[in-house]
């Protein structure tokens, strides 16, 4: 049966994978902290089909340098930092890499950056990680965010200068911890960022996760969320504005293996210019054991201009059939003519028309966040991105 498609929310065509999509089996993907367990990148390995070694800056071979760049921090009271060497327990407690170049970034740090949040942090206290970078040289960065049981606690990681970056960070939620991550992506153009996340899940603890993509030249994000005990809820959003030339990838994995667990993943993206591409792929696995489970994807991408593409693929792997529920869509398209007819018979210029529809579709994501002066930020972000699609 080939590919079906029906009219979505903003004039975009949902479709079904059918014949020609290669299959995913989640749960037999290698992962290893060794460089050599990796063959080389191939474009016909399903996790680098969309972009080849050539434009990875060099994070895919050893010997990357330890990164040199400021970690500037704004910690809530009680929460501590630390360096600690690989021995350290917690290092690989939330997940290990499941591809080349983090395994190489893994190698390459010999100790991570530890932030500890204690049980007295509580009230969505936040602690903000500003990393800076004004180097080309490939390099690697290894961080661990510790929550304990019973803390509730907001972490921003800001991204921003000149890298090239292969970038491991891994979140342990102990159990009845809240843990609320913005991770930014805001570098400067040509810079070329592979960042893998791993979050571990305690028992009853929450987990909401929110990526913003906005600058570099190559940026490919592998966000993933474990489930270690049941009771677990983990929300993922994203957000992403490709210009021309930037490419774009989010890889998300969601992998239910406990009973009574909830995921949601929604995604969104803007793309304009001549090449402008982005990628997202949402892997969800629920594992036989994961009896109860409640889980379900969206991503949906808007095209402002001619010569932009986006690929859209979600995968959902059932081992079990004692679900709350499980389901996935994906939507990709340019704007819809009747919602741009509706706001122009109102007054409004085309182009202030089409901007008040993006506005709207990305700011969902946005609002998520809930740390007003990075929503603001983040929307005059949006707001500049806008203005460059008017020139």
């Amino acid at each position: 049966m080939g590919e079906t498609t029906k009219t979505a929310q903003h004039g975009l065509s949902e479709h079904s994978h059918g014949f020609g999509v290669p299959i995913q089996t989640r749960s037999e993907r290698l992962k290893s902290q060794k460089l050599d367990d990796f063959d080389e990148i191939s474009t016909r390995e399903e996790q680098w089909r969309y972009i080849g070694a050539d434009r990875l800056g060099g994070l895919d071979q050893a010997d990357l340098e330890e990164f040199l760049g400021d970690i500037e921090t704004t910690l809530a009271e009680g929460v501590e930092t630390s360096w600690v060497d690989a021995d350290h327990k917690l290092f690989g407690s939330a997940g290990i890499p499941e591809d080349r170049v983090a395994a190489a970034g893994w190698e390459a740090a010999k100790a991570a950056y530890l932030v500890s949040i204690p049980v007295s942090v509580t009230d969505s206290a936040q602690s903000t990680l500003t990393i800076t970078s004004s180097s080309k040289d490939p390099a690697a960065l290894h961080i661990i965010v510790e929550a304990k049981r019973g803390s509730d606690s907001v972490v921003v990681i800001d991204h921003r200068g000149d890298a090239i970056l292969s970038e491991n960070i891994e979140f342990v939620l102990e159990d009845q911890a809240k843990l609320t991550v913005v991770s930014i992506q805001d570098w400067n153009h040509g810079s070329i960022h592979n960042g893998a996340q791993y979050a571990m899940l305690g028992k009853d603890s929450t987990f909401k996760h929110v990526m913003v993509t906005l600058g570099g030249s190559v940026v490919r994000m592998t966000p993933s969320a474990y489930f270690g005990a049941a009771g677990g809820d983990a929300a993922l959003y994203g957000l992403y504005f490709a210009d021309a030339g930037q490419y774009l990838e989010h890889r998300i994995f969601v992998d239910h293996a406990t009973p009574n667990c909830k995921s949601r993943v929604t995604y969104k993206g803007a793309l304009q210019g001549a090449k402008a591409h982005t990628v997202w792929v949402g892997d969800v696995l629920i594992r036989a054991a994961a009896e109860g489970t409640d889980t379900y994807e969206l991503n949906r991408n808007l095209l402002l201009t001619d010569g932009a593409r986006a690929d859209s693929v979600p995968n959902l792997e059932i081992e079990t059939g004692q679900i709350q529920g499980a389901g996935h869509a994906s939507a990709s398209g340019r704007f819809d003519d009747e919602q741009l007819f509706y706001l122009q018979a109102r007054g409004l210029p085309e182009l202030e028309a089409r901007r008040l529809v993006v506005r709207g579709f990305l700011m969902e994501v946005v609002q998520q966040i809930g740390v007003p002066e990075l929503e603001e930020r983040l929307a005059a972000s949006i707001e500049d991105e806008l203005e460059r699609s008017a020139s």
